[in-house]
């Protein structure tokens, strides 16, 4: 797989299926890291590195949804010609829901194998919440909500200079969720498990359990102790929860 655009970090390719992690609104691949460990000898657990972050720092950030998942899809892609007998999931948190969610249709839309199942995390269905007032956020507010969040290390925020190589990106990503719009079309064929803290404040149970509106393959919901970031407390669970979803064929909850 493209080393620009995709992250592995167990040492050896798990023998199941290739699990695609894509991160949150600032957020890089290293955020995947602990899951990748939690799911090495099951999975091949791949991370997007999106552009503007840690080793793409020089790198132009996207400020539009639709050229990042075109760019993602089409790396996606070529791999999968490279690698054809592999199964593929896709697993996104907040941002990142939408940019896999996305790519997962855009995938389907090219006659491409589409995924054995799409994970959605921290993330109301794409028609449930719209994010335009992210276009008044200014570095206070974005930083303000990020704190709230409590999905950044607190000591880092108040570091200058890790603010200014943060805040490019999380600017870019806070603009491309706030011009973000759901257009519709056709469901996913893949089946969905949407998984979401039960004390989330940006996104309820209800919104979560939208996404089975958009996927004809059936629709699992998982919800967790914990808030938008209940990634990091509750990592066994997911990583059982993204096992199960796998094996099974389809689940309807």
């Amino acid at each position: 797989m493209n080393s620009t655009w995709f992250r592995r970090y167990s040492t050896a390719a798990g023998r199941g299926p290739r699990l695609v992690c894509f991160p949150h609104a600032g957020g890089s691949a290293t955020a995947y890291k602990p899951l990748a460990h939690a799911l090495a000898g099951e999975l091949d657990v791949v991370a997007v590195q999106y552009p503007g972050r840690q080793d793409r720092f020089g790198e132009e950030p996207f400020t539009d949804l639709e050229p990042l998942v075109e760019a993602v899809a089409g790396e996606l892609a070529r791999a999968l010609a490279a690698d054809p007998g592999r199964p593929y999931a896709l697993f996104g948190h907040s941002m990142g829901a939408l940019v896999a969610f996305e790519t997962a249709r855009r995938l389907e839309g090219a006659a491409l194998p589409g995924p054995q199942r799409l994970f959605v995390s921290g993330r109301g269905a794409p028609d449930s919440r719209s994010g335009a007032h992210y276009l008044h956020y200014e570095d206070a507010d974005v930083l303000a909500e990020v704190r709230t969040l409590s999905g950044t290390d607190q000591a880092l925020l108040d570091n200058p200079e890790v603010l200014e190589m943060v805040l490019p990106a999380l600017r870019a990503d806070y603009r491309a969720v706030a011009t973000y719009a759901w257009r519709g079309g056709r469901p996913l064929s893949a089946p969905v498990t949407a998984l979401v803290g039960d004390r989330d404040p940006m996104v309820t149970v209800a919104e979560a359990w939208a996404w089975r509106e958009h996927t004809t393959g059936g629709c699992a919901l998982e919800v967790f102790p914990g808030g938008h970031f209940y990634l990091d407390e509750q990592l066994g669970p997911v990583a059982s929860a993204v096992t199960e979803g796998l094996l099974a064929r389809a689940c309807a909850f």
